[in-house]
């Protein structure tokens, strides 16, 4: 049985759990990760979207930044969903308040696509996929910049909307507002 944390601090969590119990399918359980101790126990972690500075203060707050670290260091599976794209990152265009966990090295622009008013629907060739994938960006960041070791995956126009490097699958778009579980199987299948 597998045992996927998620995030839990803020931004939409009940989304995530839902999403990955469905794909998931009675193969395993979710936990909702709110204080540190929890991360060492599963098998992968998905960091919802949200405010990434307010995630940002959380999880430096509560020790979870460093159990993310040592996960992801570990080779532990890691889904970074639009806020949690920005804390994965290298570096971030711009803004000295977000403090990046330094898990992938990418460079993110943050609301590359406008504010939530901008907010929009695309379908995406995503790398491995037979067909496109219909996806969600809500005020979303985009990676404008990889190193050698990060494989894109999708692209909006010019922007990077998602990529791998190693374990952490680093995603523009939310993925649990939609029906189409590929990305979660994709991610479940890195374990």
């Amino acid at each position: 049985m597998l045992r996927i944390g998620v995030l839990g601090l803020q931004g939409d969590v009940s989304e995530h759990v839902r999403a990955m119990q469905r794909a998931l399918g009675g193969r395993g359980e979710v936990a909702l990760v709110r204080s540190a101790a929890i991360i060492p126990d599963c098998d992968g972690l998905a960091i919802p979207g949200g405010e990434s500075t307010t995630l940002s203060k959380l999880i430096a707050g509560s020790g979870i930044d460093d159990e993310i670290k040592k996960a992801a260091a570990a080779g532990s599976p890691i889904r970074a969903t639009c806020a949690g794209l920005v804390l994965v990152s290298g570096k971030i265009q711009g803004d000295a308040r977000v403090k990046s966990l330094g898990l992938t090295d990418t460079t993110i622009g943050r609301n590359i696509f406008g504010t939530q008013k901008d907010s929009f629907e695309a379908d995406l060739d995503v790398l491995g996929f037979d067909c496109p994938y219909h996806a969600v960006f809500i005020r979303a960041p985009a990676i404008v910049e990889v190193g050698d070791q990060v494989q894109v995956l999708a692209r909006v126009d010019e922007n990077i909307v998602a990529a791998r490097q190693k374990n952490v699958l680093s995603l523009a778009f939310h993925p649990e507002l939609t029906d189409d579980l590929r990305i979660h199987q994709l991610f479940l299948d890195m374990i």
